[in-house]
């Protein structure tokens, strides 16, 4: 106990310094943060941003409210999706015109993946991470199954190795530089220069990388990226997905969804489609107004903030947690599954226990929120922007005492359809 004491006052006086030097610690203030609780979902659903209520209260009792149909021209509605798209843009290093926001995610990276299939129509394959998450999964089958395709499934390290023999054959490429459940971090570069020496392209999805480190779309050669509104970026919940198609490919992008908002002249309700020029050509339907203009406002998070300090920071905070987990917790039988290397880490550490899911369900109660996926990792997400090392002591803390004391059901009753 004395040497479990001594850790934890080394480890506080650690924290202490590491807070004290942080030149982001005023930007939490940019956040609505509830008191006494340590949030550690924001990899899931980002909290709420200080600017989201007064300009949703704006957008709802002036624009809508008083404006009426006329706030389409005059509020700038209309426009919304690709200004928006451009304020995103900045922050996954693409210039402006090549991303738009609006539709989820989902619909997003079907259409990426659709026409991504479709510069490529000579190419049987469609390859991606056997480990992605189930929607990109689902939709390369549902791709493939309307191209014609094939689907491999191959993991990132493979990826190269795969390409130097098949690569002749695929289409595209489609991964997450951020694997979902460890956090592990893979080599963007290496993986999109690999897919372009095999005459492929290389889409990203980008739901655990947008806001959380610097990206370089443009540099990279990145040819089509989606990406979710509401982790990193704080949208809120269900906030609009954004689409990256890097310029060169604009001429050529058939997407699968014509809709109205993406004709070059939409309101002359023509008979046939005929696509507007640039990225504007990947608009389906009505922008969801009162969602967009949330996100837009929750973006301004990021104003001044530069991003390599925020993924030095993520570095500092998810080091920080792997050595309070290494001396509080791994001798209570929890295993990390992210990577040690900074390299290799993404803003994220995932736990291994066996009873992940009444620990998670027992920390809220303490004033931790964390997630798990099942069947046994307990996930802590970290946001530069909010995140301080004092919070992930704290959480580390708590999760030690809740596991000496028992202080957990190893396998509580469902508190609804979410985990």
């Amino acid at each position: 106990m004395t040497a479990a004491l001594s850790a934890a006052t080394v480890l506080r006086e650690q924290a202490a310094q590491l807070d004290t030097d942080d030149p982001l610690a005023p930007v939490r203030g940019r956040f609505l943060l509830p008191p006494d609780v340590v949030y550690l979902d924001g990899n899931s659903l980002g909290p709420l941003p200080a600017a989201v209520p007064a300009a949703l209260d704006d957008v709802v009792r002036r624009q809508w409210g008083t404006g009426l149909i006329g706030s389409w021209n005059a509020a700038g509605w209309w426009e919304a999706p690709l200004r928006v798209g451009d304020a995103i843009g900045r922050l996954i290093g693409a210039a402006p015109g090549q991303t738009l926001a609006g539709d989820s995610t989902s619909v997003q990276l079907f259409t990426a993946l659709d026409a991504a299939a479709a510069l490529r129509p000579d190419r049987p394959l469609l390859v991606t991470d056997p480990g992605h998450f189930p929607t990109d999964r689902y939709l390369a089958d549902a791709v493939a199954r309307r191209r014609g395709l094939e689907v491999r499934h191959v993991s990132p390290p493979d990826l190269p190795h795969f390409l130097a023999s098949e690569g002749h054959r695929v289409a595209v490429v489609s991964y997450s530089p951020v694997d979902f459940r460890t956090g592990e971090l893979y080599d963007m570069r290496a993986l999109t220069r690999a897919a372009h020496d095999a005459g492929a392209l290389a889409l990203w999805d980008l739901c655990h990388a947008a806001g959380a480190l610097p990206l370089e779309a443009d540099a990279l050669g990145v040819d089509l990226a989606v990406g979710c509104g509401y982790k990193f970026l704080s949208g809120g919940p269900g906030a609009p997905a954004f689409l990256y198609v890097a310029q060169r490919h604009h001429a050529a992008l058939e997407t699968p969804l014509p809709g109205w908002t993406g004709h070059t002249d939409p309101f002359a309700l023509a008979r046939d489609y005929s696509p507007a020029p640039g990225i504007a050509r990947a608009r389906i339907g009505t922008p969801p107004i009162l969602s967009l203009l949330a996100l837009e406002a929750a973006l301004t998070a990021f104003d001044d903030v530069d991003l390599h300090q925020v993924r030095a920071k993520s570095l500092s905070l998810t080091g920080f947690f792997l050595r309070c987990a290494d001396e509080l917790l791994a001798p209570l039988g929890f295993t990390s599954v992210t990577p040690s290397d900074p390299s290799r880490r993404g803003s994220q550490v995932t736990l291994r226990h066996p009873h992940a899911h009444g620990l998670a369900v027992a920390l809220a109660g303490r004033g931790v929120v964390a997630d798990m996926r099942a069947p046994d990792l307990l996930r802590f997400g970290v946001n530069a922007l909010f995140t301080s090392h004092e919070d992930l002591l704290t959480a580390a803390s708590r999760l030690r005492d809740l596991t000496v004391e028992a202080a957990y059901d190893p396998a509580p009753p469902s508190a609804g359809p979410v985990t």
